[in-house]
C-alpha cells in the first residue's frame, strides 16, 4: 500500500507507550534526519515501530510517496491495521471501556481489569476486540509496561492511574487518516529490504542491549534480542546504506557510567555515532530514574554535529 501524502499537518500522538519509546529523544532524533526528507528522499521505512513515535513525527511534518512499517509483535501490528481500516469500531469498543471504568472504585477496577486481561489472553475475540483490549490494558496498567512472559500472556498488574485516557478519538481519527498510505506488516526486520531503495529513509528502533546483566528488558514478545541479533542487524543496515538509504539506529550506550565497552562503536564504525542525553524510562526503583546517554547511529553525517545539539527535557509517554 502507498500513496502520496502530505506532511505539515495535524500532530499525531503515539496510540500506546511502549517500553523504549522514542518521545522523550525525538528532538534529538528530528535535529539528525537526513537532509532531503520529504523532497529527495521520499520514503520512509520503520522496522521495530513500537510505539510509533518517529514514524508519527515524519507522518505529521513530511509529505512522503510511500511508507512501511513492521514489528514482529502481532498484537501491536493488529492496532495499528484496526486503527487504519476499522477506526469508528474501535473508538465505539474503546468508549464502551472507559465508560465502564471509570466509575468504579479501587476493587472494582481491580476486577474489571483482571477480567479484560484474561479476554485478552485467551486469544479470543475478533481484531477490534483485541484492538481495544490492547490499548486499554496499555493504558490502565502498571507504568504503561507492555511485558508478556515466556508463554506469550501478558503479565502487567493494574496501574494507579486516577483517569487515565482509554480513548482519545480525535487522535484515533488523526492516525487513521494519516495510516492510509502506510504499509502495515507484521513480520521480520529484513522484510523491509524489498521495499528499501536509494530514495529511502530508514530508522531501526530494536530492542536496546541490556547496560547491565541484570538490566535487560526484551520481551515485547517471547523472542529476545541478544548480541548475535544487534551484529545481524548492523550488517543488514549496512547493505542498506550501500543501497543508498539514509539509515539512523538508537539504542543503548555501553559507555555509561565510565563504561569501556566499545561494541557499538565497534559494530558500526563506519557509520557515525552520536550520544545523545535521555531519561531512564521504566524502572521499579525510583532512585534508577536518572539521566544516561543513548546511542544515535547515522550512515550519514548528522546535519547538526553532537556538540551543536543541546538535548531538551525529557516529554512521557501517553498515560
Amino acid at each position: 500500500m502507498s500513496g502520496a501524502r502530505s506532511g505539515g499537518a495535524v500532530p499525531l500522538r503515539p496510540i500506546v507507550k511502549w517500553a523504549g519509546g522514542k518521545r522523550q529523544l525525538l528532538e534529538a532524533i528530528r535535529a539528525s534526519y537526513p537532509p532531503g526528507l520529504g523532497d529527495t528522499v521520499k520514503k520512509y521505512a520503520e522496522p521495530f515501530v513500537g510505539g510509533g513515535a518517529v514514524l508519527l513525527d515524519i507522518l505529521s511534518r513530511f509529505p512522503m510517496e510511500a511508507v512501511y512499517i513492521s514489528d514482529v509483535n502481532q498484537e501491536l501490528i493488529n492496532v495499528y491495521r484496526v486503527i487504519r481500516d476499522q477506526v469508528p469500531e474501535l473508538i465505539e469498543a474503546l468508549s464502551g471501556m472507559e465508560a465502564e471504568y471509570l466509575p468504579l472504585d479501587g476493587g472494582g477496577r481491580r476486577s474489571y481489569y483482571q477480567g479484560r486481561r484474561d479476554r485478552f489472553n485467551s486469544r479470543g475475540g475478533g481484531a477490534v476486540e483485541r484492538a481495544a483490549l490492547f490499548i486499554f490494558l496499555n493504558r490502565t496498567c502498571f507504568n504503561g509496561l507492555y511485558r508478556v512472559n515466556r508463554s506469550g500472556r501478558f503479565n502487567v498488574p493494574i496501574g494507579a492511574y486516577k483517569r487515565p485516557l482509554i480513548c482519545d478519538g480525535e487522535n484515533l481519527r488523526n492516525v487513521s487518516r494519516a495510516f492510509q498510505a502506510v504499509d502495515i506488516v507484521e513480520g521480520d526486520y529484513r522484510q523491509a529490504g524489498g521495499f528499501v531503495d536509494g530514495d529511502t529513509f530508514v530508522y531501526f528502533d530494536p530492542p536496546y542491549r541490556p547496560l547491565s546483566a541484570t538490566a535487560g528488558f526484551t520481551s515485547y514478545t517471547e523472542a529476545g534480542f541478544g548480541d548475535g541479533d544487534q551484529i545481524q542487524l548492523a550488517q543488514f543496515a549496512m547493505e542498506l546504506g550501500r543501497r543508498g538509504a539514509r539509515v539512523m539506529l538508537s539504542n543503548s550506550d555501553p559507555k555509561n557510567g565510565g563504561g569501556t565497552d566499545a561494541f557499538f562503536d565497534d559494530l558500526y564504525a563506519p557509520f557515525h555515532i552520536q550520544r545523545v542525553e535521555a531519561a531512564r524510562a521504566i524502572n521499579s526503583a525510583r532512585e534508577k530514574r536518572g539521566r544516561i546517554t543513548e546511542l544515535l547511529i547515522t550512515s550519514y553525517p548528522p546535519p547538526i554535529p553532537p556538540a551543536a545539539h543541546n538535548p531538551g527535557e525529557a516529554i512521557g509517554e501517553a498515560p
